[in-house]
Formats: structure tokens, sequence, C-alpha cells
């Protein structure tokens, strides 16, 4: 969903806007039209199928892993002809960049445009993902985007249309200048930090020891060594900040100094007889639509069927494609009749562009549906949540823990070996997340991976960390939470949240109310007598509680206590026995490759320094 989120609200609409404001801008017509048609439909057919490209190395199928890597791969030929279209837009107008601050702030847009969308593919790939993902390089490469391209493109924008929305002179150019030459430097600033920062940050926490068998680094030496981009990111933003501080100042001021009128324009409309005219035989039954269709389907079974029947369908596809390249070339004044038809009957094209956006969700969804059913998990499977712990799991969203900690142990070596000495050993499975809604993988780790978290440290540990990070791991960077110790946890809507689940396939069996909010009482008396045995002091404010007893009353609803039984159920599963896997194949759900092998065995092996490998943050 986020990547879709990232094409739908942040590339397509934006590359509106270059189509339309930048010709206008720079007086030339697009540099090709046909070239716009591809890269629309290119985008809105593939972009769909990239997203599991966040989820490589994880426990996600791998036949699902490699389709998004593929399609993402694919993205590079039509976001770059975009970039260059409309780069070459531009053409016979690059002197206005020496006056013009809305060409400058437009070209630049489409460079950082071209920038990020040559970079995601690359992420995309399995080798450079395994080093990229869960630092700070994929935070740089987002912004990258968001900064540079989504937001210099509104900037042009809004520098464009204000002083003819309200017919002047733009206030100041000067200023709109001064917002260009600051916003670059800190878009620079922020995302090369965030490279440098990334790229240390993954090659430390890959690192292992001169034998092997564990990690060299923990995640608190990793955030010293990134201080110094952590700070550059930071004086990057602000200086992207103030440019935008001057960009209001000056349009408001255009604003002030001009007048809004109302202006008639011609234009020109179609006769009816002429639009919204095609039949719906025509839209479907043609070469173009019958081309698609048929590669769409032999290219999936290349992902799907077995080995040497997915050859077979290889070829296919490839024959497909010099068939409709073939077919193009004869037929090109045909196809092109019928795609400017397709643009002058509305209902024809929004229901091709729904079709293509909803296969590629429907290709991904339908298969990983049925595999992620409690009957068809392999090895794993999760135990559901207690009503106090699905009540910690609310807090800990709502708190943002998941921006800084993951729920996934990757099948890499490092990462296993990272983790190892926690309760249970090994990369995540998918059944370990199955009664997740939404599940807590993530794509950040500021601190340490907390998939095996559960019954790792005490109670106690956790009421500590939770309200003075320092005082466990002086370096940490993590902010202490003390309102955790003195809001109540909102038992009276755990009867809600368990339907909920329960509709989403959790198996909670029949309880009433009563029963729900009892068993929340219930645990979260029990957590907090072992927290009252530890001696743990009172954070809650007022009058301190003069007996243990009063103690226990006083903790057992508050939300530390049912983030601490969330916590502390992290990793809890029961084994599944393991179906037959006498036909191994690369696109098997949960087939072992050759990372987690090289885990498997790796685990086997005794570390002879016998120093804890534990991470803490």
């Amino acid at each position: 969903m986020e990547h879709n989120a990232v094409a739908f609200f942040l590339t397509t609409p934006i590359l509106g806007i270059m189509y339309y404001f930048m010709p206008k801008a720079a007086n030339r017509p697009v540099y090709s039209y046909r070239l716009s048609i591809v890269h629309f439909w290119s985008l809105v057919f593939i972009y769909i199928w990239a997203g599991p490209h966040h989820l490589l190395n994880t426990a996600l199928p791998q036949w699902l892993q490699y389709l998004g890597m593929f399609f993402s791969l694919m993205l590079w030929a039509p976001s770059w002809g975009g970039m260059l279209n409309g780069l070459l837009t531009l053409r016979g107008a690059w002197d206005k960049l020496r006056t013009d601050p809305v060409i400058k702030f437009f070209a630049v847009a489409v460079t950082f445009y071209g920038m990020s969308t040559f970079e995601g593919p690359l992420l995309s790939i399995r080798a450079v993902n395994s080093l990229s993902h869960y630092s700070d390089w994929t935070i740089g490469h987002v912004h990258g985007g968001t900064l540079g391209w989504n937001g210099f493109m509104a900037a042009g924008m809004f520098y464009w249309l204000a002083p003819r929305l309200w017919k002047t002179k733009l206030w100041s150019t000067s200023m709109a200048n001064m917002h260009f030459w600051i916003g670059t430097v800190g878009i620079l600033l922020y995302v090369a930090s965030m490279w440098v920062a990334g790229i240390s940050q993954g090659l430390q926490l890959n690192e292992l020891n001169a034998e092997g068998t564990s990690i060299k680094y923990e995640f608190v030496q990793t955030l010293t060594a990134i201080w110094w981009p952590t700070l550059f990111r930071g004086i990057g933003g602000a200086f992207y900040l103030i440019g935008f501080l001057l960009l209001v100042i000056n349009i408001f001021a255009t604003i002030k100094s001009g007048v809004a009128e109302e202006e008639k324009r011609e234009i020109f409309v179609l006769p009816k007889e002429k639009k919204d005219n095609m039949r719906w035989t025509a839209v479907f039954a043609n070469d173009p639509i019958a081309y698609s269709f048929w590669g769409l389907v032999f290219m999936l079974l290349w992902f799907f069927l077995p080995r040497g029947a997915d050859l077979m369908a290889l070829v296919c596809t490839l024959g497909l494609g010099f068939m409709a390249v073939r077919a193009f070339k004869k037929k090109s004044k045909k196809w092109s009749e019928w795609y400017e038809q397709l643009l002058d009957n509305w209902a024809p094209f929004t229901v091709l562009v729904f079709i293509a956006v909803v296969i590629g969700g429907l290709v991904q969804l339908i298969p990983n549906v049925t595999v992620n059913r409690a009957a068809n998990v392999e090895g794993r499977r999760q135990v559901p949540y207690t009503p106090l712990e699905l009540a910690g799991r609310d807090i800990y969203v709502s708190e943002g823990c998941y921006n800084c900690h993951s729920q996934m142990i990757r099948t890499l070596l490092p990462d296993v070996l990272r983790y190892q000495n926690h309760t249970t050993n090994g990369y995540s499975r998918l059944g370990e997340s199955i009664y997740d809604h939404p599940f807590q993988w993530g794509s950040k780790r500021t601190g340490p991976d907390l998939a095996r978290e559960g019954g790792f440290r005490g109670d106690d540990w956790h009421y500590s960390h939770m309200y003075d990070p320092r005082s466990l791991s002086p370096y940490s960077n993590m902010p202490p939470y003390p309102w955790l110790f003195k809001k109540e946890t909102d038992i009276k809507a755990l009867p809600k949240k368990i339907a909920v689940q329960t509709t989403l396939g959790v198996p909670y069996g029949t309880m009433t109310r009563d029963e729900i909010e009892q068993s929340a009482i219930e645990q979260g008396t029990e957590i907090a007598k072992r927290l009252v045995e530890k001696g743990v002091p009172y954070y809650g404010g007022g009058d301190e509680p003069k007996t243990p007893a009063d103690m226990i009353a006083e903790l057992h609803d508050k939300q530390i206590v049912a983030l601490i039984a969330y916590l502390q159920k992290l990793g809890t599963f029961e084994e599944i026995a393991p179906k037959d896997e006498s036909e191994p194949g690369m696109l098997r759900p949960n087939t072992p490759d050759a990372h987690r092998e090289k885990a498997k065995a790796a685990l086997a092996k005794p570390d002879p320094s016998g120093a804890e490998t534990a991470s803490t943050r």
C-alpha cells in the first residue's frame, strides 16, 4: 500500500503538472505526445506491481519478491522516457533559466524525478536491497523524490499560476531565485547525508566478526557513527523549509498586489455525436488489447508454472511482444485511431485504467491471501494476542514505535546472527505475523528488531526503558514515554477491537464483553504484581501508593502495562508440521534459499568468543 500511495498520489498527479504547466511556462509543445502516452500507460500498469520490492529477503513468498523486483526494473524505461520527454520539452527555452525562476524549478524537479526513478529500481535488486533496506538510504531515496520532484514541481506551478490568476507580476523574482537556491542546497544536503548515513549503517549492521559467527557492531554503535550525517540532514531540512516560507511570503505579496478578475476564454468542444459514442466491442475487440491480454497471461504463467514449463511461457511472452511490435508497424494508423477515439470517450478510458490497476493488485493479493491463512501456514503459526496484548499493540502503533523498530528478521545471515540469543532463533516466517492486522514488518530500523523480543528481557527492564532509555543504554536516542505511566488503557474499547479482529480471521472464539474486559484486568494485574515484586519505582504522579497492593491497583490498568504485555508476546508461535517440500522451486512460498541455508548452518556453529550478540538500543 505504501508504494501504491507513492504511485498514485506522489507520482501520477505531479506528472500531470509537468505535462500541462511546464510546456506553458516554456511556451513550447510537449516534445513527444506518443512518448507521453507510453509513459502514462506504463506507469499505470507497472507501478502497482512493484510494491513487493520493499519486502525483499523477508518472509514474503519468493515468487512475490521476484515479481516486485522484475516490475521495478521494468519501471526504468518508462520513467526515464518521461523524464527525457520533460527535459526535451525545454529545448529552445534554456535561455530562460537565467531569468525565469519557474523554469529553474521545473528543470531541477524533472532532474530529481530522473534521479529517484533511477535509484528506485536500483534499490529493488535483492543484493542492493540487503544493504539499503532498514537503513537511512531508503529515507534519502524517498525524500529525493518528495522534496526535489514533488516539492519543486509544485513550487514552479505556484510561481507560474499566482501572477496570472491575479493579473499582476510576481512580487519578487529575486526572492523566488533565493528560494530555488536555498531549496536546492537543502535537498542536496538532506539526500546526500542520508546516503552516507544509510550506506554506513547498512555496512556496519551487516558486518560479521573474523570467524563469521557473530555480528561486529551493535545498533548503538551505528547511531554514534551516523551522528554527523544526521546533523546535516537537519540543516538541509531547515534550508528547504526556509525556502518554502519565502514562497508563502512571495505568493501572499503577489496576491495582495493584484486583483482577481473574471476572464472569458473560447474553448473547443467536440460535437456530441463525436464523443462518448464508442462501442464496448470496439474498446476490447482489437489488437492492442488482445496482445496486452495474452502477453500478460503468458508472463504470469512464467512466474507460476514449474521449471521447464515456465521457460516455454517466457518464450511465448517474448514472441507475443515481437508480434505486437510487427503488428503496430503494419497498422500504426489503425492503432492510433483507436486510441484517439478512446481519449474522446471517458467511460471506456476510465474502465481500462481501472482494469490495468486492478490486475496488478489481484495478482499479488489473491495468491498471497490464499497462502497467508492459518490452515496453509508452514512451520510456525502466530499465537493470537490476548485482549490486553491487543490494546498494547494499538498503543505501540499510536506512539509511532514502528517508525524505529521493525518486526521482521530477514533471511540474511547477519540478521539471523544478531538475534540468535533471543527466545526463539532463526529468520521470521510468514505465519509468525499471520494475525497481525496490519503487520509491523517495518521499513526502518533505528533500534533493534523486535520480532523476537518476547521473554528476552524482564517486565521491569521494559518499565525502566520506557521511562528513561538512557538509564539502560547511555547512547540511546530513544525518547522517553512518561505519559504511559499515567494514562489508563481503554479497556472498554476492547470488545469492538476483538470483533474487528475476529472478522479479519483471528480465531478468538466466543467471548462476552465482560469476559474480554476481565481478561485484560487479570493479565494487567499479573504484570503489575511482577513489577512490584521487582521493586520498580512509581512514576504515575501524585501521591505515591503506600502499600504493594496500592501499587498494583494503581498500575494494572496503565498503558505501560498493556505495552509490556504486547512486547512480551512478540515472537510467540506454535509449531506446525512442515508440508512436503519434495519439489523445491524458486517461486514456492517460504522455500529456503541459499541465504536461509547459510543462516541455518551458521546457527549450528558455536560462537568461539562466547560474546553476547543481542542488540540493545
